[in-house]
């Protein structure tokens, strides 16, 4: 039997869609190691939104096989590991300074990221309806919130929050609590979109 090429899955819009996401994603790392936050913050939300509309596309578009359909769920696994573990990590290491004990936090951030992944990846949704484990995308729209409150506390106190906040995360997301799948939801999709255009509108001010 023949296999595709690895650049035709490329052309698969939702493929595209996820590759959008990961270059938002780059973004927010670039813009963390340079202490843009406010840039960084944004990659990070759009990187969900990006990847909430990979899925939905991936549903409704009609003519896509069954190996188009698990080459996209192998690509968004690797990109998920980037953005909602890698990113982070790299947020708390640049916020941080890139103090040695900033390293402990990043890698329970990415490790937990992993793991959980590697469970999804083997066992699915429980009952086919929830996850098991609070889902990796809410770590970026909740650490873009918690970002909102940098500039009312000093530098040294946010650190504390944030190192806080991305660990709480990385434990949610390992739990055995059982969260319900947002992203399958029209009405969350649009929730999200809202709320990404809210989240670029108050960081982007603070850019100009």
């Amino acid at each position: 039997m023949k296999h595709s090429t690895i650049l035709s899955y490329v052309k698969d819009i939702p493929n595209l869609l996820s590759l959008s996401g990961l270059a938002c994603t780059v973004l927010a790392i670039y813009f963390s190691i340079t202490d843009l936050y406010a840039a960084a913050m944004i990659g990070m939300v759009w990187a969900v939104a990006f990847d909430w509309a990979d899925g939905l596309v991936a549903r409704r578009l009609k003519g896509r096989t069954p190996t188009d359909a698990k080459f996209g769920g192998q690509l968004d696994v690797l990109i998920d590991i980037v953005s909602y573990g890698v990113t982070p990590a790299i947020l708390l290491l640049s916020y941080g300074n890139f103090q040695p004990i900033y390293l402990i936090g990043a890698f329970i951030m990415v490790s937990a990221a992993a793991i959980r992944l590697s469970y999804f990846s083997t066992y699915g949704l429980a009952g086919g309806t929830k996850y098991t484990g609070l889902a990796l995308d809410n770590n970026s729209l909740i650490l873009v919130f918690v970002f909102l409150f940098e500039s009312v506390v000093s530098h040294s106190s946010f650190s504390v929050i944030l190192y806080v906040s991305g660990v709480g995360l990385s434990i949610l997301n390992v739990s055995e609590i059982k969260t319900p799948k947002l992203s399958g939801n029209p009405r969350n999709v649009y929730l999200l979109g809202v709320y990404t255009l809210g989240i670029t509108a108050i960081y982007a001010l603070q850019l100009i």
